[in-house]
């Protein structure tokens, strides 16, 4: 049995259980407030008609005695008052010596209505000796409807004994049965819930503590086997798949972290064959104080151009450099470019030198700058120009490089900023792509607003970097080249 269906069969069955001991209750209750209403309203009805008899009877008193048109409206008032009371007696239901009782009691109640109605026509006749033995007819028959009254209460409360001793017999029979479902109910509650716990809770812990120690990296602890054929063991079997398809992993994951240890181990030994950075920068130099004597001065300093750029290319990528660094390096990276481009492209500085020990991340310009020559300039036969400027504006360094170059799509510039893959083609680049350089500017600036592009196809493309400012000096270079 699923744990779904245990929970269908059994919740319902004790919320069933609890329904009835409430229904019950509920169910004697009612009975003895029906019947306790009954006789409430009864007794209230006799008690009315009576009060309601002797306020008629003070009425028609006062307007004898005042004969005025407010007593008269008053006396009219009560009197319909007690004819609607007269009504309400008529329309119980009552057998046996009762229903004669009640008979009786409504003719005398008719016969006080008409001895009023009559007394009051003998006075508005100005028969004063007739309304007077009236009167006293009237008075006689009030005083009977009170005994009467009080009759009716005694013998109303006298019946309704033994119906409300019969009454808190079955009550008890309810309240012993209820009880008996109380306590029975609890105890399957009780019964249910060790099975429960048995059942789902206990299950549960145990497979809890295998999900820990496998979380921490326990692959050797045995998965438990449940024998009912529920959830619990289909999620033990699946655990003991997981955990061999783990120790598997493991075992492959091993096996290929030996295999990339052996490949480092040659690939170290293979660098450890290849030409000594040092040796390299030597031997460059050599070449360019050889040029140098033999004449080729151009030759020699694109050699010390060529060194210096190996030289800084060399340098750990997490260490920061300044400003005057970076602009540097941009410099010796566009003599080695002018060797190739001639006078078909024009580089021009307008440095602000107080932003020049602005710290930045170590070759930031460089990439920008190759970016601007693969593809912004490259296709241009004459009057191509690439500018970098440094100027400080409200406590930031603003870096500009502009090429009047291609241009960029809008799509290119989005898919730059957001460091999506774009140049699929043409990539002739020296090692760190445009969006590298940005993802590490915003990385050593903790914030997202470093960058700003501005670019039009075949208008030229802007690259802003926008740099929390650090520190300054003093004067302004600007260079042509």
């Amino acid at each position: 049995m699923n744990i779904r269906t245990k929970l269908f069969i059994f919740i319902p069955i004790l919320v069933i259980l609890i329904n009835l001991v409430s229904f019950f209750v509920f169910q004697s209750g009612k009975k003895v407030q029906e019947s306790y209403n009954v006789m409430i309203d009864r007794v209230f009805l006799y008690k009315q008609i009576s009060m309601e008899t002797q306020e008629n009877l003070r009425l028609l008193s006062g307007y004898i005695a005042n004969q005025d048109t407010n007593s008269y409206s008053l006396f009219l008032q009560h009197k319909g008052k007690l004819q609607a009371l007269q009504a309400s007696l008529e329309k119980q239901n009552r057998g046996g010596n009762e229903e004669l009782i009640l008979e009786n009691y409504s003719h005398l109640i008719s016969s006080f209505l008409e001895l009023e109605t009559a007394t009051t026509k003998k006075l508005l006749e100005q028969d004063f000796a007739g309304y007077a033995e009236q009167y006293k007819e009237v008075e006689k028959i009030a005083s009977f409807i009170r005994e009467d009254s009080q009759n009716l209460v005694d013998l109303e409360l006298s019946n309704y004994q033994p119906i409300f001793k019969k009454i808190m017999a079955n009550t008890r029979s309810m309240n012993q049965l209820g009880g008996i479902l109380f306590i029975l109910t609890t105890a399957l509650s009780i019964v249910f819930a060790i099975w429960l716990s048995r059942s789902i809770v206990i299950p549960i812990q145990r497979l809890v503590y295998i999900a820990k120690q496998i979380g921490k990296g326990n692959l050797n602890i045995a998965v438990p086997v449940f024998q009912a054929k529920d959830e619990f063991s289909i999620l033990g079997n699946m655990f003991h798949e997981m955990l061999e398809n783990l120790r598997t992993l493991m075992s492959k994951n091993m096996e290929i972290l030996e295999k990339e240890r052996l490949v480092k181990e040659l690939e170290l030994k293979a660098l450890q064959s290849q030409i000594n950075p040092h040796f390299l920068f030597n031997t460059l130099n050599v070449i360019s104080k050889l040029a140098y004597i033999e004449g080729a001065e151009q030759t020699s300093d694109l050699t010390v151009s060529t060194s210096n750029l190996l030289r800084y290319n060399l340098r750990k990528l997490d260490e920061p450099v300044t400003l005057r660094d970076e602009i540097k390096h941009a410099e010796e990276y566009f003599a080695i470019q002018k060797a190739r481009f001639r006078d078909r492209v024009q580089f021009r500085l307008d440095i602000n030198e107080s932003c020049l020990e602005q710290a930045i991340p170590c070759l930031t310009l460089q990439p920008l700058l190759e970016n601007a020559f693969v593809h912004g300039i490259e296709g241009m036969e004459a009057g191509a120009i690439i500018e970098l400027s440094v100027k400080e504006i409200d406590n930031f360094v603003f870096v500009s490089i502009f090429d009047n170059g291609a241009g960029m799509t809008k799509e290119t510039k989005e898919a730059l900023l957001t460091a999506s893959t774009v140049f699929p083609t043409k990539r002739r680049s020296t090692g760190l792509g445009t969006t590298n350089v940005f993802k590490r500017l915003r990385l050593f600036y903790e914030k997202e607003e470093i960058v700003d592009i501005i670019s039009k196809q075949d208008e030229g493309t802007s690259i802003i970097l926008k740099l929390p400012i650090k520190q300054g000096g003093q004067g302004k270079v600007c260079i042509n080249y």
